[in-house]
């Protein structure tokens, strides 16, 4: 047989159609569909036929029973009925990447939603991937301004350090994250809001973030009636698309709202497809779930992810147990307080119980002393509270209260801000220092 010969069967080969197993769907029960065949592995996406073929509706595989595939749906299973046919693409979820996401607004899955017409992307990314090696990992040694005083006198975050605000629900997290996109020192924001209510998207966009806070921002949404496959991806999208960023060699501020609504919707998976719950009904994917969605952020060897999780607690219960796990994983936390909010205190953090673990890495001693003497008179001021608002505390009994009772009118003023108003760093390092060092 002659070269020529060759060379045109194998060219018919690769003009051959190839041949496809497709699977069928045997049931649907709650939140799972189970189908027979085709062959694929945990994560890949498949195609699932509704309404008699004339539309689709894609499903990622979550798991096996008894020689079937367990289906979860990114949508609506609407359509869907026993023996719809099933196609393996073959691969998991890819998101777009590049600058022209800038300004947009995308939901759980990456497509656009805010009416501005096709997404302008490079390249696209898987939905999942690795974090980065231990060994790959940057210091973390530049101090990284968020524009907020008491956060950046007092708990000062490090660029790719990870830390959480922990809340109870309408304490400030939404404004404070708000404040922090518009004010950050981050070449680009990515902004992940999981299991929000519909109302309260536009309203973030437009007033907490605003038209300078979304012309360098991402946001990537999932309300609270979308499937909870769907709010999980949310948050695996936003962290892709900060990643590509990451890689690129830019300072990324990726924040997400929040991780316990994350949570909650990969309870909603675990135990749809046979979970035990364990902890406060938590299944134990939840748990191992969330180093592998939390370490991707940080540094790589290309660049810095510093980010910004909200856990919401339960009765303000900053122990229960998807807070505690984050607070394990985390480089620091945030914990915003509801008696400030009753004050008229913001942003209400309350600094006594919030901890920054690489504040000592990134800033002199000298900061770190004042930062530490402020809490001191805070403490102070707060073991005499009480008698100082009755009138029963005698000046001249400990000369520290004393000294805290003359400056926490000073202090309260450095703790408060607006939410229009920008601190800066030099700024506010300057006004620590002199609170310190005032002579009363």
């Amino acid at each position: 047989m002659s070269l020529a010969t060759d060379t045109r069967m194998l060219d018919a080969l690769d003009r051959t159609p190839r041949h496809v197993v497709l699977g069928r769907v045997a049931q649907v029960v709650g939140l799972i569909a189970e189908s027979d065949g085709p062959s694929s592995r945990v994560g890949d996406v498949c195609m699932v036929e509704a309404n008699d073929g004339r539309d689709q509706v894609a499903c990622e595989v979550v798991g096996f029973r008894n020689e079937r595939v367990l289906l979860m749906p990114l949508g609506e299973m609407l359509g869907v009925q026993p023996g719809s046919l099933v196609r393996s693409t073959g691969t998991c979820l890819r998101v777009p990447a590049g600058h022209g996401l800038l300004g947009r607004v995308l939901d759980g899955l990456g497509r656009p939603i805010d009416g501005k017409g096709p997404l302008d992307f490079t390249h696209t990314v898987p939905n999942i991937a690795p974090p980065p090696g231990p060994m790959e990992r940057k210091m973390i040694d530049r101090p990284f301004a968020t524009g907020v005083r008491c956060i950046d006198g007092m708990l000062t975050m490090g660029v790719g350090q990870r830390v959480g605000v922990f809340a109870g629900s309408g304490v400030g997290k939404s404004t404070l994250l708000g404040m922090v996109a518009r004010f950050g020192r981050a070449d680009v924001n990515v902004i992940a809001l999981v299991g929000e209510r519909g109302r309260e998207v536009r309203e973030f966009i437009e007033n907490d973030l605003g038209p300078d806070g979304l012309a360098r921002s991402v946001v990537v949404v999932a309300t609270s009636d979308e499937p909870a496959l769907v709010r999980i991806k949310a948050a695996l999208t936003a962290t892709a698309i900060a990643e590509s960023f990451r890689d690129e060699g830019h300072d990324v501020l990726l924040m997400m709202d929040s991780v316990t609504r994350f949570a909650m919707a990969q309870r909603e998976v675990g135990l749809a497809v046979g979970e035990p719950p364990s902890t406060k009904g938590y299944t134990p994917s939840v748990f191992a779930l969330l180093p592998r969605l939390m370490e991707r952020a940080g540094c790589s060897a290309k660049g810095a992810m510093t980010a910004v999780y909200t856990v919401l607690v339960d009765g303000d219960d900053t122990n229960e147990p998807i807070a505690d796990a984050s607070r394990a994983i985390l480089d620091g936390h945030i914990v915003l307080s509801r008696k400030l909010t009753s004050r008229g205190h913001y942003p209400p953090v309350d600094v006594q119980q919030s901890l920054s673990r690489t504040m000592p890495m990134v800033v002199d001693g000298e900061h770190v002393g004042e930062a530490n003497a402020l809490r001191e008179l805070m403490s102070a001021y707060a073991d005499v509270e009480d008698l100082v608002s009755v009138g029963a505390y005698k000046p001249g009994t400990q000369p520290l209260s004393d000294e805290a009772i003359a400056k926490m009118p000073a202090i309260n003023a450095f703790l408060r801000q607006d939410r229009a108003e920008r601190g800066d760093f030099e700024v506010t390092r300057q006004q620590l220092r002199e609170i310190i060092h005032a002579q009363v």
